[in-house]
């Protein structure tokens, strides 16, 4: 649960209720604008091009909301001896408020720290490699990535987002139509990166903030769903539009798999109550950590 809950925290923060999404609609009066037109429309609601490119370092802390375990069990048919999950932590009925600190600091570095009962759980990722530390798995050594995690952590993007100086990072953007996102209307964006990933960003045809975007596909009962982040609560941080409010929903499939069905998962909410502009990060607080040690931040 706490692994996971890190993936969702790291996913959600560099990328941020029920959903129903319309069919494309014809774009608002007066609002045919070009991709390149909403994005930059976009950046200047968050804040202007020229202060998100004097951002070099940035720090959030919040409360992650795991747990709240409403999916049916899934029958397993039994193979072999039947495991001991006695000491395999458990996703709780309820949900539980996991207090986090994610530092992020150019180009590409990310630091989470996770509280869970006490023990600090960390993960690292300099640009290039990652690492983890899990003591509530009572793994107290440090492990390097899997190959999965370490996809996942380098496709993400900077602290400033995929659409801040989008061309200079390679991106190709194309406006894929307009949707209905919760009631309003929305320009939704399809970004193709350098490496040949695409993804979709909604924004706001009135505030021009992002609404949502396509989060990476999370395997769930043997399969890959569809995931979205939404991006709630936008606050004034240091000249800065900020969602303090992140809530990622995984999607059913389109086609429900025969085996398991689709189970519902509860959406997990991220609530910032602290965002820090430029603080100063030591060097060392994206370098590998100490077996078996966490270096606590200020």
């Amino acid at each position: 649960m706490v692994r996971k809950s890190l993936v969702v925290l790291v996913i959600c923060i560099s990328l941020a209720p029920s959903i129903s999404l319309m069919a494309a609609v014809d774009p608002p009066t007066g609002a045919k604008l070009s991709a390149a037109a909403i994005v930059d429309r976009n950046v200047a609601a968050r804040g202007g091009l020229q202060a998100w490119r004097a951002v070099q370092t940035m720090s959030w802390e919040g409360k992650l909301g795991a747990g709240g375990n409403q999916r049916a069990t899934l029958p397993v048919p039994p193979q072999g001896p039947t495991p001991n999950l006695k000491g395999i932590p458990q996703r709780p009925a309820n949900e539980t408020q996991l207090p986090f600190v994610m530092e992020l600091k150019r180009p590409r570095k990310m630091r989470v720290e996770l509280v869970f009962k006490g023990q600090t759980a960390v993960q690292v990722f300099d640009g290039a490699n990652g690492w983890k530390l899990r003591p509530f798995l009572n793994r107290r050594e440090v492990e390097t990535f899997t190959a999965e995690e370490l996809k996942s952590a380098s496709m993400q993007a900077d602290l400033d987002g995929p659409l801040v100086d989008y061309a200079a990072k390679g991106t190709k953007i194309e406006l894929d139509g307009v949707e209905k996102v919760e009631d309003r209307d929305t320009y939704k964006l399809k970004l193709t990166m350098n490496n040949g990933q695409s993804i979709h960003v909604w924004i706001d045809a009135q505030s021009f903030l992002e609404t949502k975007i396509e989060g990476q596909p999370r395997r769930l009962d043997g399969e890959y769903h569809p995931v979205e982040v939404y991006y709630r609560d936008y606050r004034p941080v240091s000249g800065l539009q900020i969602p303090y409010v992140l809530e990622t929903k995984v999607l059913p499939l389109a086609q429900k798999s025969a085996r398991f069905g689709n189970t519902p998962v509860p959406p997990e909410k991220i609530v910032i109550e602290k965002v820090a502009v430029n603080p100063k990060l030591d060097e060392s607080l994206f370098s590998k950590p100490t077996d078996g040690a966490v270096q606590k931040t200020n």
